[in-house]
């Protein structure tokens, strides 16, 4: 690979919390959506004319008509979608596993308003539609078995199904019908449906979505089957090998207007001696020829690679937003979510133009309901910094800046209320344990609070007006991890508040920076 050549692009190309892509080809575009599990609004939607710099267009799901996330404990919520194209409309298909199962949502113009939900009977998560003249093919996980016996969820391990459906209304056409089970490894998942020349090609994830992920795939001459397993898979993996990129699999594929091939998958970039990733799982990319005999290889020798050389010139690094969020807009900026779908609106742009105005309520960071507003940390090194005034507050609230994986790991630094004086504070949430570990007084007025990130350690500080600033201590990202914190996430960025006394926190402004 030649560093000059226009074409070389970095993997990941969706970095931070980017589980689950799934994409498609219209003309010269290229979309893309990922997993969003509780957080709202759901299902991030990306565009791209060179599969490498990503800019996001908007969310699937953005009414409570839409989505109903008020159950959903972290890691549950939105599983697995994928987005297809078809007679001049897009089609997003995924699991709620709080709230309803399989459903299917549509839109002639993927930066507008997609339609309310269609459900689609039949049971298992990580749902596929393939569209084939006039059949409708939906194909997802299963919990029975090839003898039709049925498993009660969640050993939906035996393989996957499929039935034919009518996209707008999700009514069954035909009974689901069992298809394959991979080849052996734990949780088959991710099943994905393409046609190529005189093949029907079956893409599935295997091992679980851990260090023994694996992307396999078979063929058959009809989308029914019988299927017979690629002689070289897994097609991809990285398990049991010293890579930097990790855990690859849950992958698509999209065919290019030259006819060549290229797969996005999710991974993992884990730290240290004993493997950890705190950002979630994130977006690959790897180019995919094809065998003499018609078979899918993928990346080099079946592997990602932390640099390679993409179809097209890349326009430039992946499109972010900019860095500061001065709050000047009529609504917030896509990279921001909420937790779940609040009741209530719980935050304003208008109420105190030029600021972000959030209304606390009894719940604190350790509740599912409480009222928080985040971003997605998309890098190791980075300085997160938010302006914070909490005025007229009252003993027992807060607000503050956390870093936040789930209800039982995070880190905040707050301004808060105790016994008639204000303080700012940081604590520590792990897992049953948590302290306040550094408490300084500070006076009435606006303070400044600061998360500085590295790859082991979160520092944190805050500064008043006029006065010098106040390190308040670190937190360890390790605690932060899916290894220690589980779930299938990644970390947040994001401001809160918290009191009986329902504060009011008015954020001036935001600022997320990249540190090389």
């Amino acid at each position: 690979m030649t560093g000059g050549d226009s074409r070389a692009f970095t993997n990941p190309v969706l970095p931070g919390f980017h589980p689950d892509p799934s994409i498609c080809r219209v003309g010269d575009d290229f979309y893309l959506v990922t997993s969003s599990f509780e957080y709202s609004p759901g299902l991030p939607l990306f565009t791209s004319r060179d599969l490498v710099s990503w800019r996001q267009i908007g969310h699937c799901l953005t009414r409570p008509a839409q989505l109903d996330l008020s159950k959903a404990p972290s890691s549950g919520g939105l599983y697995a979608p994928t987005i297809r194209h078809h007679d001049g409309y897009f089609f997003v298909t995924c699991t709620n596993v709080t709230g309803g199962g399989h459903f299917i949502v549509h839109a002639s113009d993927p930066a507008g308003r997609w339609s309310d939900p269609v459900w689609v009977d039949q049971d298992g998560i990580d749902p596929s539609l393939y569209f084939s003249d006039d059949r409708v093919y939906f194909t997802s996980t299963t919990g029975a078995d090839p003898d039709g016996a049925h498993v009660s969820l969640p050993e939906f391990r035996f393989g996957v199904q499929q039935c034919e459906i009518d996209p707008f209304t999700g009514r069954k056409l035909t009974e689901s019908r069992y298809l394959w089970g991979g080849t052996g490894g734990k949780y088959p998942e991710g099943p994905h449906l393409y046609r190529r020349g005189d093949y029907f090609y079956l893409l599935l994830a295997e091992g679980g979505t851990e260090y023994g992920h694996m992307v396999t795939v078979a063929r058959s001459s009809s989308p029914w089957g019988p299927w017979a397993s690629c002689p070289g898979n897994p097609v991809l993996t990285h398990r049991s090998t010293a890579s930097p990129i990790q855990a690859t699999g849950h992958a698509d594929l999209v065919e290019l207007a030259d006819g060549t091939w290229w797969m996005v998958c999710l991974g993992v970039h884990p730290l240290g001696q004993w493997p950890r990733h705190h950002l979630g799982r994130e977006t690959f990319l790897a180019p995919v020829s094809w065998s003499e005999d018609g078979w899918p290889r993928v990346g080099h020798s079946g592997m990602v690679e932390p640099r390679d050389i993409g179809p097209f010139p890349v326009a430039g690094p992946a499109a972010e937003e900019p860095t500061r969020d001065d709050f000047d807009g009529g609504a917030l900026r896509l990279s921001w979510n909420e937790l779940r779908t609040p009741t209530h609106p719980r935050w304003s742009l208008i109420e105190q133009p030029g600021w972000l105005v959030l209304h606390g309520t009894a719940s604190t960071l350790d509740d599912m309901d409480v009222t928080f507003v985040g971003r997605r940390q998309q890098h190791w090194r980075c300085r997160t910094e938010a302006r914070l005034d909490l005025a007229n507050s009252r003993d027992g609230d807060e607000a503050g800046l956390t870093v936040r994986m789930n209800e039982h790991h995070h880190y905040e630094a707050a301004v808060r209320q105790e016994d008639g004086v204000r303080c700012v504070i940081l604590r520590r949430r792990i897992g049953l344990l948590s302290a306040v570990v550094a408490r300084r007084l500070v006076g009435p007025g606006p303070v400044d609070l600061r998360v500085d990130a590295e790859e082991d350690w979160y520092h944190f500080s805050a500064r008043a007006h006029g006065d010098a600033r106040i390190e308040l201590g670190a937190g360890e990202t390790a605690y932060l991890s899916t290894e220690t914190a589980g779930g299938f996430t990644g970390v947040y960025l994001g401001l809160y508040a918290s009191g009986a006394g329902h504060p009011r926190a008015a954020w001036d402004w935001f600022d997320y920076q990249p540190v090389e």
